[in-house]
């Protein structure tokens, strides 16, 4: 049986009633058009003529131009509404009749004339991969960011098509050749899906590579516009697992996992299993301060000395805290230590930062106390708000010492039963494993707070999956793992102890819907309330803990000769991959 041909109208708005009986906007009218016009034009003409005469009797008779009657306020008010009216609506039809043809019942095309349609919209595109659309769509033209502009006879009411695919093949075109920088696009359209799909396009058409696999529809390109990432393309779809339940300080958390390593789920899983066995594991919040530490400079180090004694001198702290801390709600200034290089100065502040992050918090605080001391220190030179004495985003032992962050540590007793039936190990073998392998195999190899087995698989998969920095996996990961025997031998005593976790519940990424999402799981979506700083607290904690299950888990794995067994079998992918695109 013949399938029902479907009829489609070409994508333009119309001056007059489409086929399917929608309306034009200037249906909106109370009058027809030409008549409204007519009406505020001749207002327009007639009170500027009055105003005028008006104006002159007033030279004449030398009266203050500022004097005005009632009649001529009403005037005046009418000028500007008149006005108004004309420079929005006055000739809407005319425009409209320039721009886009009339509707007729030849618009209406039947499927094969609209796909003749199409391949001449794009003619010179002759790529067999999908252009902007969706990847599983086998059309050509650029994906709009509304309904598609084909309707269907049955479908009521009719999808609503704001722009035409001619419009977007001309940005498109404008953006290869430089006439367009791709980075203004949303800016200029004012719609961020259909910036994303014209750059997309423009992308795919100057370097000649398919982006037919990343997709673009689904996601909510205004959430991070300006904040999360700029010039977006599409996004990159990362599968996310649950491990748990997690007990922890008496509560049970989901953990979850952002991850394409297979077994980390699994492994972490296990870890939890043999926590929950065991009572569960505790926690203890040690520290709670970002830090941001810029360099001065002086013109000797004997007035870069006389900085340092005047910062570190308790009688200044207070004043130099009421300095920081006016620059936010939550920033509270902590601590102030300072290193010399000569006569370079390197300042770091440290300070409280709710359930933000806190980068940014701190910085401006930093900035403030920087302007203030330029009053009293006016030939210092600040080089710059950071002198990587913080240190972000970079292995470095101030972290691993003094710490960044939340600096939390985490343990539990594991029963023998549990070593044994969980883990399929036993507690000496752990014990030698741990003191071998993550205390003097990280010594050897010279480890900057790597003294543990892969506590950065656990906390990356964490902060990908709760929208927090995944650059800052770099200290957040610092991490010393002990194994201890107790109880006459019987049962393990594991912690990790992790100087440096840097989280966050609000700002950056953790506003996105599945970020978002994971938090809520965890139950630390957004600030708290009762007790601003708690939720972020709360989350470098559950970091910690699960942590704790997968460098558990992970070291029963190798002591029992498991780890290749099980790499092998679930870390290994039989699909054919001979076939991906270029």
């Amino acid at each position: 049986m013949e399938a029902p041909r479907r009829r489609s109208v070409k994508p333009a708005f119309q001056p007059q009633p489409l086929a399917d009986g929608s309306l034009k906007a200037s249906d909106a009218l109370p009058l027809p058009l030409y008549i409204t016009n007519a009406v505020f034009f001749t207002l327009f003409f007639s009170v500027v003529y009055y105003l005028l005469l008006r104006w002159r009797e007033k030279i004449r008779n030398s009266t203050p131009l500022h004097v005005v009657t009632l009649s001529e306020i009403a005037a005046i008010v009418t000028f500007v509404a008149s006005f108004i009216y004309l420079l929005g609506f006055f000739g809407i039809g005319f425009v409209q009749s320039l721009i886009i043809p009339r509707a007729s019942h030849e618009d209406i095309l039947d499927e094969d004339e609209i796909n003749d349609y199409d391949s001449l919209m794009l003619k010179e595109d002759t790529r067999a991969i999908p252009c902007a659309a969706a990847p599983k769509s086998d059309d050509c033209r650029i994906a709009s960011p509304r309904p598609t502009n084909k309707i269907i006879e049955d479908q009521i009411p009719p999808p609503v098509i704001p722009l035409s695919s001619k419009e977007d093949e001309e940005i498109v075109k404008s953006v290869v050749e430089g006439k367009t920088p791709s980075y203004s696009l949303e800016s200029k359209l004012g719609d961020c899906h259909r910036a994303a799909s014209i750059r997309r396009e423009a992308l795919q058409r100057t370097t000649g590579k398919s982006l037919s696999g990343l997709p673009l529809d689904g996601f909510d390109y205004d959430a991070i516009l300006g904040q999360c990432c700029e010039m977006p393309v599409g996004y990159v779809q990362i599968p996310v697992g649950i491990a748990g339940p997690l007990l922890l300080d008496g509560k049970e958390f989901s953990v979850p996992m952002a991850t394409t390593e297979g077994c980390l789920v699994a492994s972490t899983n296990r870890g939890c299993k043999a926590i929950y066995a065991s009572g569960g594991a505790t926690s203890s919040l040690l520290r709670d301060g970002m830090t941001r530490a810029p360099v001065v400079r002086f013109g000797t180090a004997k007035r870069a000395a006389e900085l340092k004694f005047y910062l570190e001198d308790p009688l200044n702290f207070e004043t130099l805290s009421l300095v920081f801390n006016s620059s936010s709600r939550f920033g509270r200034l902590q601590s102030i230590k300072c290193a010399i290089a000569g006569k370079n100065l390197y300042i770091r502040f440290s300070c409280s930062t709710g359930d933000a992050m806190g980068m940014n918090m701190v910085s401006k605080g930093v900035q403030n106390v920087m302007d203030f001391l330029n009053n009293e220190f006016p030939d210092m030179d600040v080089i710059g708000i950071s002198g990587n004495y913080c240190s972000d985003k970079k292995p470095a032992a101030v972290n691993w010492i003094e710490g960044r962050g939340k600096s939390v540590v985490c343990e539990a007793i594991i029963k023998e039963e549990v070593v044994n039936k969980v883990l399929k190990t036993d507690v000496a073998s752990l014990v030698e494993l741990n003191m071998l392998k993550n205390l003097t195999g990280s010594a050897m190899a010279g480890a900057l707070g790597g003294f543990n087995a892969h506590a950065s698989n656990i906390v990356s998969a964490i902060y990908i999956a709760t929208g927090q920095d995944p650059a800052q996996n770099i200290e957040s990961s610092h991490c010393i793992t002990m194994m201890e025997a107790v109880n006459d031998g019987k049962d393990l005593h594991v912690s990790v102890t992790m100087p440096s976790i840097e989280v966050g519940t609000v700002g950056g990424g953790t506003q996105l819907a599945s970020q978002s999402a994971c938090l809520n799981l965890l139950g630390v979506k957004g600030a708290s309330k009762e007790a601003p700083g708690s939720n972020a607290r709360q989350l470098a904690t559950i970091v910690a803990g699960a942590v704790l299950a997968g460098e558990l888990s992970l070291m029963s794995a190798i002591a029992a000769g498991q780890l290749v067994k099980s790499h092998m079998k679930y870390n290994r992918s039989n699909k054919d991959v001979t076939n991906v695109s270029s």
